[in-house]
């Protein structure tokens, strides 16, 4: 299992599955990050934290946290 968290800069990845319980996994799915849709990693912070991604055609930053909830294929 790999996460977004796990994810190589300029990699595109796939929703696998989301993560989590109640409004997080709500928030994630508001956000965009639902099954089968497609990610690109922009860039990683130099801590790590956030990661920011391409989806479903706008930038958008995650924690890693948050991002830890998604996995990816």
């Amino acid at each position: 299992m790999s996460t977004l968290r796990e994810a190589k800069v300029g990699s595109a990845v796939v929703v696998k599955k989301l993560n989590g319980e109640g409004a997080l996994k709500r928030r994630l799915m508001d956000m965009g990050f639902t099954k089968g849709c497609e990610i690109f990693v922009r860039k990683v912070a130099p801590l790590g934290d956030p990661v920011e991604v391409t989806i479903r055609g706008y930038e958008l930053s995650v924690r890693k946290d948050d991002a830890d909830c998604i996995e990816i294929e």
